[in-house]
């Protein structure tokens, strides 16, 4: 049985169709084609009132600049220093369980330096083993305040690689000897030393 072809009249008839209809979407506009996308749509009751709380206010504490404006004067003009405490290059640390005034205590010079090493020149390895044999000394001899000398490393390349390290070994390996450490004061070093308060036996 032969399948019936389709004349080039009913074809172009086809073809007029569908671009009437093309027209006719064209037309529509977007609220049109929305009502009709949503027309099988119904509501939720439960969903008619949604709870909602309100974020809490937050009061923003008035700014309390950290320095007077004298203060600042004096410090531009050379006549004071700037807190080292208030620098990005200061570093402390208080042991676990001890008491959390130790490192601004120490930092203030509370307590006697009894000795003092100098790192300057050594390279990692080498300081790391000075460093070690420096405190089993001071541990030995009951001593309750160091200090260290590792430098700021202004003139490094890599920046404060050794005093990096020794803030590492600090808190490292050396943790069981130190109670806190603090930067030391101007007059002693300043952000190139720290002064290390050692667990007595």
């Amino acid at each position: 049985m032969k399948k019936p072809r389709c004349s080039l009249s009913s074809f172009k008839e086809l073809k007029n169709v569908i671009k009437i209809k093309e027209k006719i979407d064209k037309e529509k506009t977007d609220e049109e084609i929305f009502l009709e996308a949503m027309a099988d749509v119904r509501e939720k009751r439960e969903f008619r009132e949604i709870p909602y709380k309100s974020p809490m206010k937050i009061k923003s504490a008035p700014f309390q600049p950290e320095y007077d404006v004298n203060v600042l004067m004096e410090i531009i003009s050379g006549k004071s220093k700037i807190r080292l405490s208030d620098t990005g290059e200061y570093i402390d640390w208080v042991s676990p369980g001890a008491r959390k005034d130790l490192a601004k205590r120490l930092h203030r010079g509370d307590f006697s330096v009894q000795d003092y090493i100098d790192l300057h020149g050594l390279s990692l390895v080498e300081a790391e083993e000075v460093l070690r044999e420096f405190f089993r000394k001071a541990i030995a001899s009951q001593y309750s305040c160091i200090k260290v000398i590792h430098g700021r490393g202004l003139k490094s390349r890599k920046g404060p690689v050794l005093k990096e390290a020794v803030k590492k070994w600090l808190q490292g390996s050396f943790k069981k000897w130190v109670l806190a450490y603090a930067t030391a004061k101007y007059c002693d070093g300043g952000l190139g030393a720290t002064y290390v308060l050692l667990k007595l036996r």
